[in-house]
């Protein structure tokens, strides 16, 4: 099993919140798979599809086998940093009053960077190649995975009212540009804003950590690629489709996402999971 070499102490607020929280990421080396698992007022809630208990405008945990008095929030950017370090076991303390993961920079970069500075002991457990192909769709929406004998790729449709956003495709290639998935920043309607947080949602919201789309087709912020808001939702997947337990990055599969979010996500990972599970065995 992989994990990190030593303790990462991180910090940081939630995007959705705003409240500060203070991480302890700590390694976990038992030879056995116990994937990640956050911890929070002396609960243990683990990363895994039968513990999401929302999943409207990001991802939320609770572990319902104890009453789901205790929840982590928005764990999809950490779960897709985790995917891509190929990380199976770690154990992530919340040490303060916040139960968002913090949002950093609004992507992976921030938690890819600390878990490749800090280092690695194990290895990936290997998974077999996805030998099925699965088709979930709803109304507009779809998602398809299907057997790749060389690799993982990922390629998202989306179509929002926006110039450079209307009827956009956008690719994973692991070879060449997974480093502008790990780092594309989550995104939204500048024009949302003010309703969202009247809501009491979207608090954390800056223009460091969110890239804003404007009505007047630009953005709140210089892109960091081209496309990247269409490109955060790659990485969207990838954190969500981790909560199965296998990693999706490692599936040698061609998955195909057209119109989805964070619920059709969910959705297709628990109706995939127990073929993926068995397959792994």
């Amino acid at each position: 099993m992989k994990t990190v070499k030593s303790k990462i102490t991180a910090n940081g607020r939630g995007l959705m919140t705003n409240l500060e929280a203070q991480l302890e990421i700590c390694p976990n080396t038992s030879n056995e798979k116990q994937g990640i698992r956050f911890f929070i007022n002396d609960k243990m809630i683990e990363a895994k599809t039968s513990n999401v208990v929302s999943c409207e405008h990001f991802v939320v945990l609770a572990n319902v086998q104890d009453g789901a008095d205790a929840k982590i929030a928005l764990i999809e950017h950490f779960m897709a940093a985790c995917a891509v370090c190929g990380i199976d076991n770690l154990d992530v303390h919340f040490k303060s009053q916040g139960y968002e993961v913090p949002i950093m920079d609004g992507s992976a970069k921030v938690w890819v960077d600390l878990f490749n500075e800090t280092g690695f002991q194990g290895e990936s457990a290997p998974v077999k190649p996805v030998n099925n192909h699965f088709v979930f769709s709803y109304n507009n929406s779809m998602i398809v995975l299907m057997p790749n004998p060389n690799k993982t790729t990922i390629t998202y449709a989306v179509n929002y009212n926006h110039p450079d956003l209307k009827n956009r495709w956008v690719n994973l290639n692991q070879d060449t540009n997974l480093n502008e998935i790990v780092e594309a920043r989550t995104f939204g309607y500048l024009k949302d804003l003010e309703t969202f947080q009247k809501m009491g949602i979207s608090k954390g919201v800056t223009i460091e950590n969110t890239v804003g789309m404007k009505d007047d087709g630009t953005y709140t912020t210089q892109l960091r690629s081209e496309f990247e808001p269409a490109k955060h939702k790659i990485l969207d997947i990838i954190g969500d489709l981790y909560l199965t337990g296998i990693n999706p990055l490692m599936l040698n599969a061609n998955i195909f996402v057209k119109e989805a979010g964070h619920a059709l996500h969910i959705q297709f990972a628990k109706n995939i999971e127990k073929s993926l599970c068995e397959q792994s065995l």
